[in-house]
């Protein structure tokens, strides 16, 4: 079975920044085209079979730099001395346990609003990946027998 959307995939998974430090390496399950996989590692992968094994480097854009959502917040939502110009990015530091960073750039400034796009850490690095496909599978169950559900078959 070739991986493609909608086919649930069981992969071992080795990513690090290109010169850098290893970000994950782990078996991971997902549901290929459901958005849970970095979008340039999802191609890579489309078609394989169990068993294929790839590695390579995704460009920023093609890894964490293509995940960048927007969101319009009132202006008195950040500090009055902040630079609020298009381009601008500023750095907000999460209050839970996990303390990461969220990075924001300004993408369009108006008198009472600021609309910004969520910039991930990373967006800007080139991520190593070495992968093999462990499994490939269908995540919808087999049809209920006509049977097992206490319906005529002839129905």
């Amino acid at each position: 079975m070739k991986i493609e959307k909608g086919r649930r995939v069981v992969l071992k998974v080795d990513l690090s920044v290109v010169g850098g430090k290893q970000l994950e390496k782990s078996t991971v399950e997902y549901v290929q085209g459901g958005g849970t996989l970095l979008p340039g590692l999802e191609r890579v992968l489309e078609g394989l079979e169990k068993g294929a094994k790839r590695d390579g480097v995704l460009k920023a854009k093609e890894a964490f730099g293509a995940m960048s959502p927007t969101k319009t917040m009132k202006r008195s939502e950040f500090p009055s001395a902040a630079k609020l110009a298009v381009g601008e990015k500023l750095v907000a530091t999460s209050d839970d346990k996990a303390q990461m960073n969220i990075v924001l750039e300004v993408t369009k400034v108006t008198a009472d609003e600021v609309e910004v796009k969520f910039v991930h850490p990373l967006a800007d690095k080139d991520i190593k990946y070495a992968v093999e496909v462990v499994q490939v599978s269908d995540p919808r169950p087999p049809p209920m027998p006509a049977k097992a559900m206490k319906l005529d078959e002839e129905s």
